[in-house]
């Protein structure tokens, strides 16, 4: 259990150099097994890389588990992380078919599919003028604008770039040591975490006093439905758009950098992805069309290279529970009141699972076994928490490779160095220049 008071935080923390399950919990899944326990800022945490448990564990939501924070995460989404934060059943329900209703398969087929198609082109083609950038910073901005326009109607030009840049800092903080003291990175990030909560909310408060400022997104429909549900006070409305661009902007991006950094350092597969999209275009009666929703459907390699850059990246270090009962598990007792810490990375890398885990290969999903899915893949969670915004994340990646390897070239300048401080950073950037095809 570490120290009194910060447990074995301090070694949680520290940074492994490359793709791998990070040191601390490699280390005592050797020594201990798929199940162990530390203690972190404080509190006790079961750590669990057993397939099996993860995926009873992910069924009993609501029965025996709850959903839970890290107090560095929950304090940045406003959380007492004293208190329970599982939204009922109900407001869970609501939530959901909320997000689905903006971000989900139909408004993505009908709509989203065509308009993120076309900040793509542009994003991609204004980028092809510089002789270099930094990838992570240029995608998350991309990101943050499209998934910001959904939801409130973001405006760059309105609001200024450095909304998206506050978001940055932001993210450094949910994997960081929670001491809130000046100076520190988690204090930094409070600081900025403050300033877009303020601009959130003045958001809201513009669109409640003037419903002549309606704009169809999703905000419109949460302030319609606050006369309905008792349930949506504006502290609660602000942290559920913060969570969202929070949630989106840091897994789309990782994963994306570290599958572009893939692709360039293999050519073959790069070739395949390539192949593919070029089919496409061939296949198709006008040129000039767009992505169509059968055409994505039907990108098969494309869905194999993403579904290994979200094997590889497993950008969450961690998907929390705390026991709300105590739970029996291999003779041993988790108390009630305890944190469960399911690690994604450690299921996801398992050489069990998956032969020579950490090679990028995406021809291994062409026949993988349902079950091994089921139980050792969980980049959008599990259970009855499911991400919603999972055919969002996949429709965004597959759009940005048909656009990129049907019309530029990508070079690998600079960077690209890999750690896990438990998330997955990439050091001082991945600095490429992209170009344009010719011909």
């Amino acid at each position: 259990m570490g120290f009194p008071l910060i447990g074995e935080t301090i070694q949680f923390f520290i940074p492994s150099k490359s793709l791998d399950v990070s040191s601390f919990i490699r280390k005592r899944m050797k020594k201990y097994g798929p199940l162990f326990c530390t203690n972190l800022v404080g509190r006790p945490v079961v750590v669990s890389s057993d397939p099996d448990f993860n995926y009873y564990i992910f069924q009993q939501e609501g029965r025996l588990v709850e959903i839970w924070y890290l107090d560095s995460f929950a304090r940045l989404v406003g959380q007492d992380a004293s208190q329970s934060t599982a939204a009922s059943g109900y407001v869970h329900k609501y939530l959901r078919n909320l997000v689905l209703a903006h971000f989900g398969t139909e408004v993505l087929k009908d709509k989203l599919l065509s308009k993120a198609e076309d900040m793509i082109r542009t994003r991609l083609h204004d980028w092809s003028k510089l002789p270099a950038l930094e990838f992570k910073t240029c995608v998350s901005s991309m990101i943050f604008d499209f998934t910001a326009n959904e939801l409130f109607s973001y405006d760059i030009k309105k609001m200024g770039e450095n909304f998206s840049e506050r978001f940055t800092n932001i993210i450094q903080a949910v994997a960081s040591f929670p001491l809130n003291i000046p100076g520190t990175t988690f204090h930094k990030c409070l600081k900025n975490q403050k300033e877009v909560i303020k601009l959130i909310r003045d958001i809201l408060k513009e669109r409640k006093v003037s419903p002549e400022s309606r704009k169809g997104d999703f905000l419109d429909q949460i302030v319609d439905d606050i006369k309905k549900e008792k349930f949506l006070s504006d502290d609660f409305i602000v942290l559920v758009m913060f969570g969202i661009l929070l949630a989106s902007f840091e897994t789309i991006s990782a994963t994306l950098t570290l599958a572009v950094k893939l692709l360039i350092e293999n050519p073959s597969v790069m070739q395949e992805l390539i192949e593919e999209h070029e089919a496409i275009l061939k296949n198709r009666e006008n040129s000039n069309s767009g992505i169509s929703w059968k055409e994505y459907k039907s990108m098969t390699f494309t869905h194999q290279v993403i579904n290994e850059a979200l094997r590889l990246a497993s950008v969450a270090p961690g998907i929390l529970r705390r026991a709300i009962k105590d739970i029996q598990v291999n003779g041993y007792t988790i108390p009630a009141g305890w944190t469960i810490m399911v690690v994604p990375a450690a299921l996801q890398l398992s050489p069990d699972a998956f032969v020579d885990p950490l090679a990028f290969n995406p021809s291994r999903w062409k026949d993988m076994g349902v079950g091994v899915v089921a139980k050792n893949f969980i980049p959008f969670g599990g259970g009855s928490r499911l991400c919603a915004g999972a055919e969002f994340t996949k429709v965004l990646m597959t759009t940005f490779f048909h656009v990129l390897v049907t019309n530029y070239r990508l070079t690998k300048i600079k960077g690209g160095q890999i750690a896990r401080s438990p998330a997955l950073t990439f050091g001082n950037g991945l600095h490429i220049n992209i170009s344009k095809k010719h011909g």
